[in-house]
């Protein structure tokens, strides 16, 4: 590679910048009051990001930084998802990641112009920057207790700041009943947790059986089967879903929590039988009759439904008076009042009267501000311990848990953190949100430690090593309805005890010799073993890298030509046109094969789309998408949520292939679905033998392995651009996107990305977009902020992050141009969905790739980095990368030393439990 300029200047030696010197703070109880409480001067403005932290006065849009140097009360955001979460635990999140997670409903914990991670990753303070906690996203301001650096989940990642919890290493904790099995719920006399890790005596589960049938707020719809839900007009993606009737999961774990605490069942029994055998997959309809094509005319723009509730007359949301009221009482910004009424709905002034602590659920209020609005109402009758106060908080950081991808925490890191904010009895305190059913208890079982002797088959008494976790119902029925549903998967062609397949080939689906004929035809070996891998099982895992995306294409094309209702999907619209243009070149899909399969154009489709049967075959009479076979590609962005939606959605019978690069970024929203459904292995794994081409291929997969190798590059095709600091990297990154990338490499402006560990800081995307719209399309942001030609990232939905270019301005709204599809953006919404686009951080850019790419790495941003972040940037650009480099030393040890941030999750526990060990093949 070439450490030489392309403007040719000479290069300066790399200089170790200086650490970030925000540090933690103490975190201070609600005894006495604290400067910048509630009441502050800084009004609330609009956060363009999605994180949940709101700009003030002094602070550009999308700015993360705390507004008001006083601390001041955060005004907060519109809800991303647009619907309300209810009570002291149901703080919806803002963050997401460029991985597309459409349909993941509301209130996900999600930024919505794609940032979330594990705590500390580089891209982190999209997500938890400002009110969430963050990384290098975060610019550098003094922390307010509970503002993250106290540890808590999300805890602010700027250099001297602490962890935020994660999973505290492999707990044995030998709770009662501790042999019970990975993923059963316990309950108080089934195997609660106890000892010093977890609340003894806590009743587990929700509470009372009335509790245990409710369903999460905000989970965009159920997520039972297909024919539990209640048909809606808003694209699952849209961030417009709310509460729909309770799915199947829902009701099987409502009574598995009944007939545990009633002691007819133990909690290990629900999970001691393998998933019952589905009916074999029914004869491949007839294919249906392409849809029609549509009129030459111009599209008409897209106007995405809003996520705000109804307004009332004059534009106020219905209640806002009442609320604000309160707020005035409380000391609390009025502007607070609409986001307030939109998170609490109608009854919010009421229900701030009775818990002032509740005011923790609208995104963008930290602990010490509800605890100053709380004095404020409450006077003498304030105090740490409040059980209002022990249930908000202990939602709330499971909810800032869930921001850096956590579905659930161990029970000691738990505790901590609720220690951490102040709360005198952190035991008591969970045991509280436990009776209460605010949180879910669970233990998952530990594998054996190296060398530890295996108890014997007979020792029925023997103690499972487990983990006592501790989670919030959304996410719990999430992984629960995830785990059924690939577990329904991978026994539908499992072999049954005699030895023969479940599900032999029905009238008119290929058989096997039909398989075998289309493996022969396949364009290369490690295609040809996933479609053998494929015909007998229903549930297949496919690795590798870019060039590796023909393999499930080929899939595609084959099965298409065996007469299956076959569809690929991909997280972004890039990603998308990828693949189809890798589907047109898959064998047996030219003139021929397209006069034959009409539909084959559309074969590949967005998650998003098939979510919103915007694209794609359909639904059939049982609402389950009407197909038989699905690949979906990026599968690591994938979270919990809209793999839990998708999933459901497929029908008995279809075969899915889960295919990714098991190297790049997870997902924006909470789980590793893909990391867990390798590492789980019950299913058959594919690998890809086929090696990404040229020095930037060669470069990244070294770095998949933990080696940062030098590559030559003699077309230039990898260059580094030594830096000193933030302010050079600016300079040096405009000078390479405006000047030298097009002149010595032929690559203009506009094909080429920036991408930067976070959105705050010296050189963070801002700061780059800033002035990369100076130099290259200037002028006065007539349309706020915004002029005709800006490249721009548009969030329709949490998780989406959709490169676009302004087009115009009228009284509808902003006008822009998406890959051909103009959009129209309300005028009031442009502000929260709206953000410039020539920089943008590695999950807003995974899942799409440009011909060219200039990564940032600026000294002050180090402290986030690892392998995966790295991997991610490094791989977005086709045909040329330049790395501005002013990370000295720390960017060889993210390679070497650090993979990723860890997750706490249960989905892999679940699968090995449900998952017949054989079923992996």
């Amino acid at each position: 590679m070439s450490t030489d300029r392309l403007a040719g200047e000479a290069a300066s030696a790399p200089e170790e910048a200086e650490p970030n010197p925000a540090g933690p703070a103490e975190p201070g109880g609600p005894g006495a009051p604290e400067p910048g409480g509630p009441g502050g001067p800084d009004a609330a403005g609009p956060d363009p990001d999605h994180t949940g932290a709101v700009a003030g006065p002094d602070q550009a849009p999308g700015d993360h930084s705390e507004p008001g140097a006083a601390g001041a009360l955060a005004g907060a955001d519109r809800n991303d998802a647009g619907t309300a979460a209810t009570g002291p635990a149901r703080r919806g999140g803002a963050d997401a990641a460029e991985a597309p997670t459409a349909g993941t409903g509301a209130h996900g914990p999600r930024s919505a112009d794609g940032e979330q991670h594990p705590a500390g990753e580089a891209d982190g303070p999209a997500t938890g920057a400002g009110t969430h906690g963050g990384s290098a996203d975060r610019e550098s301001t003094p922390a307010a207790p509970g503002d993250g650096t106290s540890g808590g989940p999300g805890a602010d990642q700027d250099s001297g700041s602490t962890e935020a919890p994660g999973p505290a290493g492999a707990s044995a904790d030998a709770a009662p009943g501790a042999g019970a099995r990975a993923g059963a719920s316990v309950s108080a006399g089934q195997g609660g947790p106890g000892g010093a890790d977890a609340p003894s005596g806590a009743a587990a589960g929700r509470g009372g059986g009335d509790d245990a049938e409710a369903s999460a707020a905000g989970t965009g719809g159920t997520h039972g089967g297909s024919a539990d839900r209640e048909p809606s007009p808003a694209a699952p993606g849209d961030g417009t879903g709310g509460k729909g009737r309770r799915s199947a999961a829902a009701e099987a774990l409502a009574a598995a929590v009944r007939a545990v605490e009633s002691g007819e069942r133990s909690a290990a029994s629900f999970f001691n039988d393998a998933p019952a055998r589905r009916p074999a997959a029914p004869a491949a309809p007839m294919r249906e009759q392409p849809r029609a094509a549509a009129p030459a005319a111009a599209p008409a723009p897209v106007r995405p439904p809003s996520a705000r509730p109804a307004s009332g007359p004059g534009g106020e949301v219905p209640g806002s008076g009442d609320v604000r009221q309160v707020l005035a009482a409380g000391g609390a910004p009025e502007t607070l009042a609409g986001p307030v009424a939109e998170t609490l709905g109608e009854r919010a002034a009421e229900a701030l009267r009775e818990d002032p602590w509740q005011l923790l659920a609208v995104p963008g209020v930290r602990p010490e501000q509800a605890d100053g609005f709380a004095r404020s109402l409450l006077g003498p009758a304030c105090e740490p311990g409040d059980e209002r106060r022990a249930l908000a908080l202990t939602g709330w950081l499971l909810e800032r848990a869930a921001l850096e991808g956590h579905t659930a925490l161990e029970s000691s890191t738990l505790r901590d953190a609720l220690a951490k904010v102040s709360v005198p009895d952190p035991d008591e305190a969970l045991r509280t949100a436990i009776a209460e059913g605010a949180v879910l208890v669970f233990q998952d079982a530990l594998d054996a430690p190296p060398g530890a002797r295996p108890p014997a088959a007979d020792d029925e008494d023997a103690e499972q090593p487990v983990r006592v976790l501790l989670g919030l119902d959304r996410y719990a029925l999430a992984e629960e309805s995830l785990a059924d549903a690939l577990a329904r998967l991978a026994s539908t062609f499992a072999p049954s005890q005699g030895g023969a397949a479940d599900g032999e080939a029905p009238a008119g689906c290929p058989g096997a010799p039909e398989w075998e004929s289309a493996a022969g035809a396949a364009p290369t070996a490690s295609a040809a073993e996933l479609i053998r891998t494929v015909a007998a099982h229903g549930l297949v895992a496919h690795s590798g890298g870019e060039a590796a995306r023909a393999e499930p294409a080929a899939l595609v094309a084959a099965a298409r030509a065996l007469g299956l209702r076959a569809y690929a999907a991909a997280h972004s619209e890039d990603g998308r046109r990828r693949l189809a243009a890798a589907l047109s070149e898959a064998p047996g899909t030219g003139p021929e094969a397209a006069s034959a399969d009409p539909e084959a154009a559309s074969a590949a489709v967005t998650v998003a789309g098939l979510l919103a049967d915007a694209e794609g075959p359909g639904r059939d009479e049982e609402g389950a998408l009407a197909l038989d076979l699905l690949a979906v590609l990026d599968a690591p962005q994938f979270d919990v949520e809209t793999a839990a939606m998708l999933v459901e959605s497929l029908p008995d019978g279809a075969r899915l292939v889960l295919s990714g690069d098991p190297g790049v970024l997870w997902s924006a929203g909470p789980g590793r679905v893909f990391a867990d459904l390798v590492a789980a292995r019950r299913c058959p794994q594919v690998v890809s033998r086929t090696p990404d081409p040229g020095p930037i291929g060669e470069l990244v997969s070294g770095i998949g392995i933990g080696e940062l190798n030098q590559v030559e590059a003699p077309g230039k095709e990898v260059v580094i651009v030594p830096v000193r600091d933030a302010g050079e990297a600016v300079h040096r990154t405009v000078q390479l996107v405006a000047d030298s990338v097009p002149r010595a490499i032929g690559i203009q402006a506009e094909q080429t990305q920036v991408i930067t560990p976070g959105h705050g800081g010296a050189a963070g995307t801002r700061a780059l977009n800033a002035a990369l719209k100076t130099r290259l399309n200037p002028g006065p942001g007539r349309f706020g902020g915004f002029d005709p030609g800006d490249r721009v990232a548009y969030t329709p939905a949490p998780g989406r992050t959709v490169p676009g270019t302004v087009v115009s301005a009228d009284a509808e709204g902003l006008r822009l141009d998406c890959a051909g599809t103009p959009v129209v953006v309300p005028r009031t919404e442009v502000g929260e969905l709206v953000r410039h686009g020539w920089a943008l951080t590695a999950h807003q850019a995974a899942g799409a790739r440009w011909p060219a790419a200039v990564v940032v790495l600026p000294g002050d941003a180090t402290a986030g980095l690892t392998r995966a972040w790295i991997y991610t940037a490094f791989s977005r650009g086709e045909r040329h990368l330049s790395v501005v480099h002013g990370a000295d030393a720390a960017l060889p040890r993210a390679v070497a030393e650090i993979p990723f941030k860890e997750r706490t999750t249960r989905l892999r526990a679940l699968l090995q439990a449900q998952v017949p060990a054989g079923s992996a093949g």
